[in-house]
């Protein structure tokens, strides 16, 4: 296994960075810098699951957070990567040293995480702010994980979590996945959208909460975006946790949802970039 050729710390983080939430009993979410990982299980459970894997070199702090959840040694019974983004995949290679899990992830995501191919440059043309404008310090060369890598199941079963579907929402990345539980209709969005404009050095660094599109410098395709906004807010989610952001409940979550996919080109498709058609803001 190996992490990037191009793996390295990001000096970047958030007032929220190292602090978690509890927002079901079996869901725990932590925020490592400025993305948040996914702990379902009930504390001490010996079935858990870790949803992503954070910033580069995150691998240490996510296991003794886990640790203190779940007790130590309790290995989840596996791994589920929304998408192989440098940022959701920071620690696996350190985590899957120490727990040998199986690792799931869809399909299209498979070449990014098994060394074959990498992810386009961030887009440090398009239009935002300084993070957007100094993206290209970050790793986009795959990592390979291909001994422990294992498709999702057709479908959208989620293996050791029955409760739940994986639903795919491509356009921040190809293969993409959200996770819903309709039985108290709680979403895990991934970047599909996030709660916090993660082009805006000052806004992440507060962690404004505000319902927006995804970021736009790793954005490769605005259509698939929005359809994919639009595939979430039909399920009419009670509750999210986003790649980025605090999560977000009732009326807050439904309005901003509403928003963004109504207006999509005007809340969340930049005025120009590299993956921006002229016609998106027609």
């Amino acid at each position: 296994m190996k992490q990037s050729d191009d793996d390295k710390f990001i000096p970047m983080t958030s007032f929220r960075s190292g602090k978690g939430s509890e927002i079901q009993s079996d869901i725990y979410y932590y925020t490592n810098q400025i993305v948040n990982v996914i702990m379902i299980g009930k504390p001490g459970s010996k079935d858990w699951v870790l949803v992503d894997a954070g910033m580069p070199h995150s691998g240490p702090e996510i296991e003794k957070v886990a640790e203190n959840r779940f007790g130590k040694g309790n290995k989840p019974a596996a791994i589920i990567l929304t998408h192989g983004h440098f940022d959701h995949v920071g620690g696996i290679v350190h985590l899957l040293n120490e727990w040998n899990c199986p690792v799931y992830a869809h399909p299209l995501e498979e070449l990014y995480l098994t060394g074959e191919k990498k992810y386009p440059e961030p887009d440090t043309s398009v239009e935002g702010g300084l993070l957007a404008k100094i993206s290209s310090i970050y790793p986009h060369e795959p990592i390979n994980i291909k001994c422990a890598l294992k498709e999702l199941p057709e479908g959208g079963d989620v293996p050791e979590l029955p409760d739940w579907q994986w639903i795919h929402v491509p356009g921040h990345a190809p293969g993409q996945i959200a996770l819903f539980r309709e039985s108290d209709r709680t979403l895990i969005a991934a970047d599909a959208f996030v709660t916090v404009k993660q082009d805006s050095l000052y806004k992440v660094l507060v962690q404004k909460t505000e319902v927006n599109g995804p970021p736009v410098y790793l954005t490769t395709n605005w259509e698939e975006s929005k359809e994919s906004v639009q595939k979430l807010q039909e399920l009419e989610p009670q509750v999210a946790i986003t790649g980025h952001g605090a999560a977000v409940e009732g009326e807050e979550l439904k309005e901003g949802l509403e928003n963004l996919s109504k207006n999509f080109e005007e809340v969340a498709v930049p005025a120009h970039g590299k993956w921006v058609r002229n016609e998106d803001k027609a």
